[in-house]
């Protein structure tokens, strides 16, 4: 189960017997999972480039998903007494996908504020209780990625010969006068340019209160989104080609 992107070095973490319910009644689910997140690339280029809006690599993803019939898709829950409607409510998921033995709900968390884990896992939590889906996963940067990232955009600065702001914007990388600061302040401890702009980067775009596995596994130790069986998977530092 699960394979390719064991060999990859995806994490992986389940609950409440999530791997046991994956293998048994999701087969099909564990193919397709494993057959999407193998085949990701993430060049280092278009993560440096950047730009607004959602990143590439979950616009990427979300595709591959949604080809294979996993849509987006509001559940609406009313409870009732006596026969007369008391309350109402509604949870949007990205991709959920019916199979034969139950609905699977799978959010991306590539890089949002990290809050965005408990919505994610209490919309979960809900939906389970009310026997609405079967299991949940998210996805979202692995340990390895949030631990090694700064190496990676500290290859690439010094491979384009990233010495100078003027180099910086011969690449058309353009920055805000905070994050010139930032880099300022780095290089007053001693560190060369390249150096002081990949740690200011890495951290500015790919920091801490972000979401990334670290805060997500946190999450999941603390029993958050109980009694729903979930499923998290971590993208690794090996999906970033240089």
């Amino acid at each position: 189960m699960l394979n390719a992107i064991r060999e990859m070095g995806f994490d992986l973490e389940f609950t409440r017997h999530a791997n046991t319910i994956l293998e048994v009644d999701f087969q099909d689910a564990s193919v397709e999972l494993d057959t999407v997140l193998s085949s990701i690339r993430i060049p280092i280029s278009e993560m440096i480039s950047g730009g607004g809006g959602e990143a590439k690599i979950t616009q990427r993803l979300r595709n591959e998903l949604r080809e294979r019939g996993w849509a987006k898709k509001v559940f609406t829950i009313k409870k009732q007494v006596n026969g007369y409607a008391s309350q109402s409510s509604s949870h949007e998921v990205d991709h959920v996908k019916e199979f034969e033995q139950g609905i699977l709900a799978l959010e991306i968390e590539w890089n949002n504020k990290d809050p965005f884990f408990d919505r994610d896992l209490e919309n979960f939590q809900r939906l389970h209780q009310n026997s609405a889906i079967s299991m949940g996963i998210i996805i979202t940067r692995g340990a390895s990625f949030q631990n090694g990232i700064e190496g990676k955009i500290l290859e690439y600065a010094q491979s384009k010969g990233i010495n100078s702001e003027s180099d910086l914007q011969e690449l058309n990388l353009t920055r805000t006068p905070r994050q010139k600061r930032e880099t300022e302040r780095a290089m007053g401890s001693s560190a060369s340019f390249s150096e002081a702009w990949a740690k200011t980067f890495a951290s500015d775009k790919f920091g801490a209160s972000t979401t990334h596995w670290n805060k997500l596994k946190d999450r999941l130790d603390r029993g958050v989104g109980n009694p729903c069986p979930l499923v998290a998977m971590g993208i690794p530092l090996a999906c970033v080609e240089d």
